[in-house]
This record gives structure tokens, sequence and C-alpha cells, in this order.
């Protein structure tokens, strides 16, 4: 497998629409940096040359749909447009259009599981062990990478509108249970701008590896997320660094191994 190629192919995919606007490019970088981030997971877990290189591929190609997605819907909500796990396969079996980026085809049934399964609220049931393996991957660099983004991306023009809002007892349930936060059921009665927030904090209780843990903690995303954000209500203020402290020290025990 050649991943310069790979990179160069994905990159002439994107010069197909619109790289003047801002989510194009910001959906570019995020793949480049899963790209890099599900190879240094790869090669935590000892894996094979092989298997890196498609852990790698997979990275690179996880959001290959949201250029679409935005151009057609403008918005990334797959909930308002499409799924875009499950359009991302769609573009690669389409004319098979995977052998663009790998020539060999025995991976492109992991290849398209992972796709699909990066962006669900859980793994589907039923994968092999090596399916599953991949999906893992990529769901934990996709993470890693969304909370990286809280530093300075998320919210570009609505950080005051994030800060005006409030939240209750209810909305942080799912942490204090430290279980990962379903939007749909713990956040229904959430303001809309505070549950991107809450759900990406909430990823921390579904990473999978102790790399992973140990780059949030080397990194500290979530203290630098926090620290850019001032909430206006006392209430949200305690709310939010109880939250805080429960994913500190969630990540601390995690990354020890």
């Amino acid at each position: 497998m050649n991943l310069e190629n790979a990179k160069k192919e994905f990159l002439n995919y994107a010069n197909n629409y619109d790289l003047k606007e801002f989510q194009i490019k910001r959906k570019i970088d995020h793949s480049l940096r899963v790209m890099a981030l599900s190879r240094k997971i790869a090669e935590s877990l000892h894996l094979n040359s092989e298997e890196i290189e498609i852990a790698t591929l997979i990275g690179l190609l996880h959001d290959i749909a949201r250029f679409e997605q935005y151009t057609v819907y403008k918005t990334f909500n797959d909930s308002k447009s499409i799924d875009h796990g499950n359009f991302g396969v769609k573009i690669l079996q389409n004319n098979n259009y995977i052998r663009n980026f790998i020539n060999e085809e025995k991976y492109d049934r992991i290849i398209f599981i992972a796709i699909k399964n990066h962006n669900k609220f859980k793994i589907e049931e039923g994968l092999s062990k090596e399916e599953v393996l991949f999906s893992k991957i990529i769901r934990d660099a996709d993470k890693i990478d969304i909370l990286y983004q809280g530093i300075s991306i998320s919210w570009t023009d609505s950080v005051e509108k994030v800060e005006n809002k409030k939240i209750s007892e209810e909305d942080i349930q799912a942490f204090r249970e430290k279980r990962l936060v379903n939007r749909n059921t713990d956040l229904k009665h959430t303001p809309y701008e505070m549950r991107h927030l809450l759900t990406s904090l909430g990823f921390v209780f579904d990473i999978n590896f102790t790399i992973s843990f140990k780059i949030l903690k080397e990194t500290d995303y979530i203290n630098k997320t926090l620290k850019r954000l001032s909430f206006k209500d006392d209430n949200t203020k305690e709310l939010i660094e109880e939250v805080r402290n429960i994913v500190n020290s969630y990540i601390d025990e995690k990354q020890k191994g």
C-alpha cells in the first residue's frame, strides 16, 4: 500500500469542493490529523506493518462523506442530513473508488465496517475481533481530534451563546455514572449550544486504548477547552467543574494502564 498516493488521492477528491469554505478546510485538516492519530494508536498496539497502514488509511478516509454532506446540506448534523459514516462507505464503493486508495481487496470489509461504525453511538454487534479492533482505533482517533478542536475551532462564532446557557443536575448524570453521553436521551432537555460540549466531554467514557488516554492526559484538551469558556450562571459553573473533575480523574486512572 502506498499511503502517500492515498493521501494525494484524498486531497484530489477534496479539491472538488470549495476550499475557501472554512468547514471544508476544517474537515481536510481533521482527516489528516486523525490519519496520524490512527497510526500512533495502531503502532502502540504492536500491530504488524500492514495492519498499521490499514488503520492509517481508515483514519484518512473516515470522514470522506463530510465534503458532500456540507456542500449539499450546509450542516454536519447527521440527523438533519445524512449518516456520514454510511454515506462514506457508499462513496468508496461507488465505481469501486476504494481501489484509488488501496490495490488489495482483502481489507475492504474491515475498511468499510470501521468507517460505517466510526460515528455510531456504539459499535454494531456480530463483528469479528479484527473488525472491532479497527473500529475502536478509528473511534478513539476521531474522538481525540474532536476534543482537540474544542480548544479553538469549535464554537468559532458561538462561544458567547454557550457561555450564556444553563444546565441542570440531569444533564450531567451520565458523567456521574461514568458512561458515554447519549445526546438523544441524556441531553434531550439540554440547550442546543451545550449539547456538543457535554457530548464531546463524555467521549472519554468510550475511549478504548491506554495510549489514547495518555494522549488526552499529555495534551490536556479537556482543561484547555473549559478554560476557553466562562459560564455566566453560577450553578452551571459548579456543574461544569464537577464534570471537569470526573473526566480528569477518569483519564488519570485509565492512562496508567
